[in-house]
């Protein structure tokens, strides 16, 4: 009998494999990735308050262009990048959600690191 992969499911667990070895402080917060088949989603998260200290997306007002391509998602990167530098942070830890490095979510860490932030 052949059992029907669930992606959902698969990144689920995979992510929280990443989290029990990655995980935000005050000092070093979490810079934690989603994406979605349409947009692409970045927040910095200070896990010891349980608190989201900035966030980023491409379904915010100051975003112009497609969350759903490498442009956009470099775009996203260094919009995070630039909400964290006002916020008065400068490195974290990077949280790729499950997802491979690869792609969308290699594109918003590098315009992340081009932004200012360091990980």
């Amino acid at each position: 009998m052949v059992k029907k992969l669930d992606r959902a499911k698969a990144r689920a667990k995979r992510h929280a494999r990443v989290r029990l070895k990655v995980s935000g402080s005050g000092a070093c917060p979490r810079l934690n990735v989603f994406r979605s088949s349409k947009h692409i989603y970045a927040q910095i998260i200070d896990d010891e308050k349980g608190v989201t200290l900035c966030s980023a997306s491409s379904l915010s007002k100051d975003f112009e262009g497609n969350g759903a391509n490498k442009e956009g998602a470099r775009a996203v990167g260094e919009l995070i990048a630039k909400r964290a530098a006002e916020k008065g942070i400068t490195e974290v830890v990077f949280d790729r959600g499950g997802y491979v490095y690869h792609g969308r979510v290699q594109e918003l860490a590098e315009g992340a690191r081009e932004g200012g932030l360091r990980f």
